[in-house]
């Protein structure tokens, strides 16, 4: 029913268009759990914009990573997502489909005027993950974030809105491709034993070798002390990003404001998590534990039903 109400807030009416966001917001709530849940404090109108996004970018991430019978191998996956990304960018410059999730995200860049360029550079990166098992230096990885990353930040600026006219939008963006860069290293601390089973390694080799350690080091699975001081390194990356990013949270509308602090605190905190386990990230997922979840978003609920009352929930948008 909370799908439902969201759509009629949002003035989403046609039965397929519906039928297409309703399928993103299942992806979020399944898969991006604590995405899922600070979009839950941003104005019902605003959320089925949010799902649409998440829901894009975790199907062309099953596309690449699915082990389903018969898609195991690279090639399979391969000609899958090959033909899937051509289909969606050709469906992004006719701005129509028959597929439902690229159609509710269709709608979304529409109604938001959201740059299409950021989706193409998605794809690219996603496209990567089908060849490429290894980064040489952080700049080679910071290049694949760009388009796994960066732009996802980019593309929910418009929907998120500025506190007003006078915060420069330039500025603004910076905030959110640190913001983005931050949660994907997060992802890749926090999967590093998942992502060497897919036979991938998101940790720069001049990391690795600053370390003294190697791949068959880390696919052994065991901490010591040279991988820790790694992971200590790789975690105080991210919390510059962090650091980096937090201005933006002020520089947003107040609608979306506990949102995004909720988002990155539960984040955030899965770093904090990795240290309380002494950094083994191999043998099962690092999480932050339920009480702790529902502590942050009763406070970012709290918060976001006072911004509501306290002025309109329209963002000021883009940087037209």
């Amino acid at each position: 029913m909370t799908g439902r109400r969201d759509l009629d807030a949002a003035g989403i009416t046609d039965p397929a268009l519906r039928a297409g966001y309703e399928l993103c917001r299942r992806l979020n709530a399944r898969h991006g759990k604590t995405y899922f849940l600070a979009t839950l404090l941003l104005p019902p109108q605003k959320r089925p914009y949010v799902h649409a996004l998440y829901g894009f970018a975790r199907h062309a991430d099953d596309l690449v990573d699915d082990l389903s019978p018969g898609l195991a191998s690279d090639a399979g996956r391969a000609r899958r997502f090959t033909a899937w990304s051509e289909q969606f960018l050709t469906d992004l410059e006719w701005g129509a489909t028959s597929d439902p999730v690229t159609r509710a995200v269709l709608d979304t860049i529409a109604r938001w005027q959201i740059p299409t360029g950021y989706f193409a550079d998605f794809v690219d990166s996603m496209r990567m993950d089908l060849t490429v098992d290894s980064y040489r230096t952080y700049a080679e990885l910071d290049r694949y974030m760009w388009g796994s990353a960066a732009v996802v930040g980019l593309q929910m600026l418009p929907i998120l809105g500025r506190a007003d006219t006078e915060v420069r939008w330039d500025v603004l963006e910076q905030h959110a491709i640190a913001l983005g860069t931050a949660f994907q290293l997060t992802n890749f601390l926090r999967d590093v034993g998942e992502d060497l089973r897919r036979g991938r390694v998101y940790l720069p080799q001049e990391s690795l070798d600053a370390f003294g350690v190697n791949r068959d080091r880390l696919e052994r699975g065991r901490v010591d002390e040279s991988i820790r001081n790694l992971l200590a390194a790789e975690i105080e990356r991210a919390r510059r990003l962090y650091r980096a990013a937090d201005p933006g949270i002020d520089l947003v509308h107040p609608s979306s404001r506990d949102c995004l602090r909720t988002a990155r605190t539960l984040y955030s905190e899965i770093l904090d998590e990795i240290e309380r386990r002494d950094y083994d990230v191999f043998h099962g997922r690092v999480a932050v534990g339920l009480p702790r979840r529902a502590q942050v978003a009763l406070s970012g609920a709290r918060g976001a039903w006072a911004s509501r009352r306290a002025g309109p929930t329209t963002p000021t948008g883009s940087a037209s």
